[in-house]
Parts: structure tokens; sequence; C-alpha cells
């Protein structure tokens, strides 16, 4: 097994390499299209990964890994509004942001491994671990549900970020970008400003992976589906986010989607003992709440589609 996950991050590691140096080699701003085009492309790699599952272990797992994607990618959306105020405030070049969140990814997949392996390492051997899981992603759900229409604008401050506070004591940053540089040597080592916002889009994502991970925890705990489910929908959002950067405001409910999913699957989990909710109908259910709010969010603002 361990041969598997050795050749999966070397195949990620390749797939990313060949995006960076590669295919976006030239520092630019990701159109619409081309940003739909990428994410056409992940979301053609997850489904290829899935019937690979699916031909390797059977149905049952195939349909784990596209339930865990489905959700993670759901519960990362909420991580896009973080990305656009992070770049917002410290207004970032539209051609730099695609290499920070680059690098945003590569942290993102460490620190999704140790949360995963912690996580599924505490509920094999705590059962009463799974009773505190469900009822933070029902607090996260109840949480999300009394926020704003915007709710990821309001979770993260850069200017308070403690992380970041910390950084600015032990090394001096310039006053301007250098280009993609993140890093500038003047009388000494100087940080640049894009190397801060890295750093606080990888602090973010622990936000989203304190809920993210339990909620797919509740489908399985196969660390190797939890994982590459979690992979693959990171990798499929970066380029989402130049997808959804320009329209993401137009679904002015689909918060309320992303909170019922929460509260659902923190159910599911707190019940997990007591009764047994096939993944058909949790994927079922999590594709038709988004599909509501989604709907209703247009249905309610017709005059921006035109």
């Amino acid at each position: 097994m361990l041969l598997f996950w050795v050749l999966f991050n070397l195949f990620i590691l390749c797939l990313l390499a060949l995006d960076l140096g590669v295919f976006n080699r030239r520092a630019h701003a990701a159109g619409l299209r081309e940003a739909l085009a990428w994410s056409g492309a992940w979301v053609v790699l997850a489904a290829a990964f899935a019937a690979l599952i699916f031909f390797w272990h059977g149905r049952a797992e195939a349909l784990q890994f596209v339930t865990g994607y489905v959700i993670e990618l759901t519960l990362s959306i909420d991580n896009l509004f973080l990305f656009l105020v992070i770049f917002q405030y410290f207004k970032v070049p539209a051609e730099h942001q695609r290499r920070v969140l680059f690098w945003g990814v590569l942290g993102a997949l460490v620190m999704r491994g140790i949360f995963i392996a912690a996580g599924v390492g505490l509920m094999l051997r705590f059962a009463w671990i799974t009773y505190v899981f469900g009822a933070l992603l029902i607090y996260s759900g109840l949480k999300l549900l009394r926020q704003g229409e915007h709710p990821g604008e309001q979770k993260l401050d850069p200017a308070r970020n403690p992380v970041l506070r910390l950084f600015r004591r032990i090394l001096p940053v310039t006053e301007d970008y250098e280009g993609g540089k993140f890093f500038t040597r003047r009388q000494a080592l100087y940080a640049t400003p894009l190397f801060v916002v890295l750093l606080v889009i990888e602090t973010s994502d622990i936000l989203v992976a304190v809920d993210s991970v339990p909620a797919v925890l509740a489908i399985t705990l196969n660390a190797f589906i939890v994982y590459t489910s979690n992979v693959f929908a990171i990798l499929g959002l970066r380029s989402l986010y130049f997808a959804l950067a320009q329209i993401m405001k137009r679904f002015q409910y689909l918060h309320y989607g992303l909170s019922i999913v929460l509260i659902l699957i923190g159910l599911k989990m707190i019940g997990s003992h007591y009764v047994t909710v096939p993944t058909e109908w949790t994927l079922g259910i999590v594709l038709l709440v988004l599909a509501v709010s989604m709907v209703a969010s247009l249905a309610a603002e017709p005059h921006k589609l035109s």
C-alpha cells in the first residue's frame, strides 16, 4: 500500500511541475475561458482516478472517492472568498496570483495529509471522537448559516493574522512587489509582500481543513480515499478560483447550501453508530442542496446574467 501512496504523490508532483513549469511558465492573468478549461481538466483527471479505483477496488470505494471529492470541493468554495479577500487586501497583481496559489496548494497538501492522518488515527482509536467531529461540523454549519451573504469575506482579517505579525518581527518585508519573487537580497535578506500573501493563504487553509477533513471522514476512514479526494479537490481549487472570481458573488444563497451540507454531514457522523446512511444518498443530497442554492441565487438576481 505504501507504494501506491508514493506513486500517487509523485504523479501529483509531476502534474504540478508541468502546470507551473510548462503550461503556465509565463506569468499572466488567467481569463475566464482558460480558467474554465483548467478546471474542467482537473475534474476529468479526478473522474479518471475514480474509474481507476472502481476497477481496482470496486464500486463502493469509487463512490466514496467521488462523494469525498464533491464534499471537499463544495466546502472549499468558501476558501475562494478567502483568496479573494487576501488578494484584494494586499493588492496582488493578477499575473502573480497563480504562482501564489501554486505554492499554496503544495502547503495545503502537506497540512491536509497531517490532518487526515491524525483524524483517522483518532477515530479508529477513540470511537467517541466521531461525536466531537460531528458536533464541530454542526457548529460550523450553524455559524455559517448566521453569517452574511458572503461569509468567506468575514472569516479573515489579514492584518490580524498572528503568524503574519510574528513573521514581520523576524524578517523585514519590502514595501513593493519584486515581480514574482518571494525573497530579495538588499543590505540583508528581505521577504516580499508576495511571500506574506503566501503565508496568509497557508494559514487560512487551516480554517477550511478543520471543517472539510472531518466531513470527508464521515464518508470513509480509508485514509487513501480521504487523502486522494482532498488532493484532487485542492488541485482543482486553484483553477476554480480564477473561473469563479468574476461570478461567485452572483450565488448569494450558496452559503446556505454549504451550511446545510455541514449540518447534515455532522448529523450523519453523530448517528453513524446507530443508522447507516448509504454513500449514494449522501452524494445525492449534497448535489441536490447545492443545485437548489445555486438555482435560487440565479433566480433571485436574473439581471446579473445579462
